[in-house]
């Protein structure tokens, strides 16, 4: 039996010098080594040896054996080594070629002007104040004394979610949730931005969901001079410092007096134009004293304590700086409007 094995480990190493690929290789480790190898069938006569043939002979066959196998492990490694120098060849890359420039991103149109009206009012000493947009109707509507019932609320009245909770129609209900936080505490000076929801059909002036910053400010001998000067200071600073304000009497159910603000065209300068039906002026804002009844609900003494309010549309304000004329072009996605306003 030593004899076959020493014959069989000749042959095997013979057969395994000539072997040219992997799958060769694995034929004859099935041949050799296999369950039913020619090693295995040798073995299996190793019952007849006496007890003292058996552990020689079965030292032998481990020889043999490993012999066979360290030449096709050194095999194996060899093929493995040029089957990945193959594939790295195949999938080399030019490193010399110019790389493929990213596009870069910039800042959306409508949130860059919500930052820089933000900039300008922090920059006044305004703090910004946040809510849900998911809102009750005590404070949507009625602590900004628009009882139930009220013809104001027509305008307004929107998407329902139960018959006490709406989405919210402007961002007025965070100054009165302020109010409420403050417990009658001077002085408030905040600006709320956000997205408010209302029922209408879109077209170029107009969306179901827009963007409102308004702002309160509460204090003693608080007066409509100062907030005039508030928004002239603010509207030099978002269009430009020879911009000229004007105020006209309006109707707001929470603020009394209640004004509309206008601008100097910042198309044409206040001469007369296209974009603004050659009056000279474009409305940008309402605003107005806080009402009264609204302080009162909010926790302040009107007696002690007077209050300025005001409101804007996001979108009407960056369609007028930006000379957009449709309001849809903001949410539309469309890549060759936002790269204008990307900034590098």
């Amino acid at each position: 039996m030593r004899e076959r094995l020493e014959q069989l480990k000749q042959e095997a190493l013979a057969e395994l010098t000539g072997v040219l690929d992997a799958g060769q290789l694995n034929e004859l480790r099935v041949k050799y080594l296999g369950k039913k190898g020619a090693l295995t069938e040798i073995l299996r006569g190793m019952g007849s040896l006496s007890a003292e043939e058996r552990p020689v002979i079965g030292q032998v066959a481990n020889e043999v054996r490993g012999a066979i196998e360290a030449v096709i492990e050194e095999k194996q490694q060899k093929f493995e080594q040029q089957e990945t120098e193959r594939r790295l060849a195949a999938e080399k890359l030019d490193v010399t070629l110019p790389g493929r420039p990213l596009k870069q991103g910039g800042i959306h149109p409508l949130n860059r002007i919500i930052q820089e009206i933000e900039d300008i009012f922090i920059g006044m000493g305004y703090q910004i104040a946040e809510g849900p947009e998911v809102e009750t109707d005590y404070f949507n509507f009625e602590a900004l004394n628009l009882p139930k019932n009220h013809p104001a609320r027509d305008m307004q009245d929107s998407f329902y979610l139960t018959e006490d909770l709406l989405m919210r129609t402007q961002t007025s209900p965070v100054q009165a949730r302020t109010m409420k936080a403050k417990e009658g505490e001077v002085p408030v000076k905040i600006i709320c931005p956000g997205k408010v929801y209302r029922r209408d059909d879109d077209d170029a002036t107009h969306s179901f969901q827009f963007h409102q910053i308004e702002g309160l400010v509460i204090g003693k001998n608080i007066r409509m001079s100062d907030l005039k000067g508030t928004l002239l200071q603010f509207s030099q600073k978002m269009f430009g410092p020879n911009t000229e304000i004007r105020l006209r009497p309006s109707f707001f159910p929470f603020t009394e007096p209640s004004i509309e603000v206008d601008v100097t065209c910042v198309k044409c300068g206040g001469k007369g134009c296209r974009v603004c039906k050659h009056s000279g002026w474009l409305e940008i804002l309402g605003s107005g004293m806080v009402h009264p009844r609204v302080l009162e609900m909010g926790g302040y003494d009107p007696e002690q304590y007077t209050g300025f309010a005001f409101g804007m549309g996001v979108e009407r304000i960056a369609m007028l700086k930006y000379g957009v004329d449709d309001i849809r072009h903001f949410y539309n996605n469309d890549i060759r409007f936002l790269e204008q306003f990307a900034r590098h």
